[in-house]
């Protein structure tokens, strides 16, 4: 066999495994290609690559026993982080590669801070029990797609609503953008509600880096470059690199408000790590029933559930509106295996002790920056995999260079509001309430449950009743009880 031949086949094996690759995920019908999808995939990781920062922070405290999540007597931070790194990639990569969309999963913000500061500091609760609540949560809200019911409840939502939620989410991330640069701030000190930069003023390094970055990104957009995400992402890294090594701006907090919102960007000792995998299995499920009973484990699973459940309606339409991958009745292609994904992600969390994991709207920067398809979520689920060893890495990408993709997407997913009819008031009243309550409130659920709402009794007053589908007057009615959950639980004891 000649030299020549070898490299034939060579070559023949390398474009029959890129067919594959290419027809397995449908990358060319839907417009795109391998390189695009790759670098959705970067973009979409070094977006929400934050949560293996923020979720162990917010999982560290002790529980209403004294212990610590991951064992030990002092927070388990690596243990966390490695558990949350290891489901996020799993549970991205079945999302790729069975639903075939480019959506990515990882411990949901929110639904952390309740376990963290709420379930498990019930006297008696240890984390083992707060992570059986997120267990029974997964294990209901799966069988609510089994059944049908989650997906019929997606489609019960008017289209016009739909799109109100995906522009509600558009607002939604530029203020999650803005908040992370700290161009946004709160004012704890009375005045205005929000505040522009410092004071007033552009007066820090990272806020420096975050704006170089925007400028980058919005320019490249402006003139079409491909990867218009990705450059803004990597340029203000650099830029973030250097101000670190040159002005050393500390890290942010009340008396420092100049410092860097997630943490410098340096790396310090080896950039391998060894991952500690002690919070996988921590979890009990019959242990909330005998420390709190029953009643009160309904509600606190009810609460958790109905987060999760109205966060990735929200999440998958947004994507699916970016990327064009909804159907002529404004669904998402393959539906059902997303819902059915996403639940078993809560119920991975759960087993994982991290938290219930959930669809990451971040996923909508990868969208953006061109991916179509599963692929890039395999990419995403394989960098969070490889971030269990080397998570030293991602630390050199602060929250300030990550921030100009989030306003960016953000700029691009208000194009949907011109779909909404703003003639007819019971439309733009519930689209209204659900697009301003997303950011005003900084909850996705919150918008949502806002929309429904008003949908049903602004519809139910204007003499349209009939055509609120039967599920819509149920969700209304459970969002009713999900927003007066605190006195409730007050009246249980809890």
């Amino acid at each position: 066999m000649t030299a020549t031949t070898q490299i034939d086949r060579k070559n023949v094996t390398a474009e029959s495994n890129s067919q594959g690759i290419l027809g397995y995920f449908k990358v060319k019908e839907r417009g795109s290609s391998v390189a695009r999808e790759l670098r959705g995939g970067l973009v979409t990781f070094v977006a929400m690559v934050y949560i293996l920062v923020l979720n162990p922070i917010i999982l560290s405290g002790p529980d209403s026993t004294g212990a610590y999540l991951g064992g030990g007597t002092e927070p388990n931070l690596p243990a966390i982080a490695a558990g949350t790194a290891l489901v996020a990639g799993i549970m991205t990569i079945i999302m790729g590669s069975v639903a075939n969309f480019p959506m990515a999963m990882a411990a949901g913000l929110g639904l952390n801070t309740l376990v963290g500061a709420v379930i498990v500091q019930i006297p008696g609760m240890t984390w083992a029990d707060g992570m059986g609540i997120i267990v029974i949560e997964g294990i209901v809200i799966t069988l609510l797609v089994l059944t049908g019911l989650r997906e019929a409840i997606f489609r019960a939502v008017p289209k016009f609503l739909r799109t109100a939620i995906s522009v509600g989410l558009g607002l939604f991330i530029t203020l999650v953008g803005l908040t992370n640069a700290g161009l946004v701030t709160g004012n704890v000190g009375g005045g205005t509600i929000l505040n522009f930069g410092i004071k007033g003023s552009v007066a820090s390094w990272p806020l420096l880096v975050f704006i170089i970055g925007l400028c980058v990104t919005f320019i490249c957009m402006a003139r079409k470059v491909s990867g218009a995400l990705l450059i803004g992402i990597v340029t203000a890294s650099i830029v973030g690199i250097i101000v670190e090594n040159v002005a050393h701006p500390g890290l942010r907090a009340m008396d420092v408000p100049t410092g860097w919102a997630g943490g410098a960007p340096a790396l310090e000792g080896s950039p391998v790590n060894i991952p500690d995998f002690s919070t996988i299995g921590q979890f009990s499920v019959v242990g909330p029933f005998q420390k709190i009973g029953v009643i009160a484990v309904v509600v606190l699973a009810f609460s958790v559930m109905l987060a999760d459940f109205f966060d990735t309606m929200g999440t998958m339409v947004a994507v699916g509106r970016e990327g064009n991958l909804l159907d002529e009745n404004g669904n998402p292609y393959h539906t059902s295996r997303i819902l059915l994904i996403d639940s078993l992600s809560a119920l991975a969390g759960g087993m994982g002790g991290i938290s219930s994991n959930t669809s990451f709207v971040e996923s909508t920067t990868g969208v953006a920056d061109g991916a179509r398809t599963g692929l890039a979520s395999v990419t995403t689920g394989v960098l969070f995999l490889l971030s269990i060893f080397f998570a030293p890495l991602v630390t050199l990408v602060p929250s300030e260079a990550a921030a100009p993709a989030l306003v960016a997407v953000g700029l691009l997913m208000l194009e949907g509001v011109v779909d909404i009819d703003w003639s007819d008031f019971t439309q733009t009243i519930p689209a209204f309430m659900t697009i301003v309550f997303m950011p005003f409130a900084y909850s996705i659920t919150v918008g949502i449950g806002i929309g429904f709402i008003f949908y049903v009794v602004i519809s139910a007053f204007a003499g349209k009743a009939r055509e609120v589908k039967p599920l819509m007057w149920i969700s209304a009615v459970l969002f009713v009880v999900y927003f007066l959950l605190d006195p409730i639980q007050h009246l249980l004891g809890l």
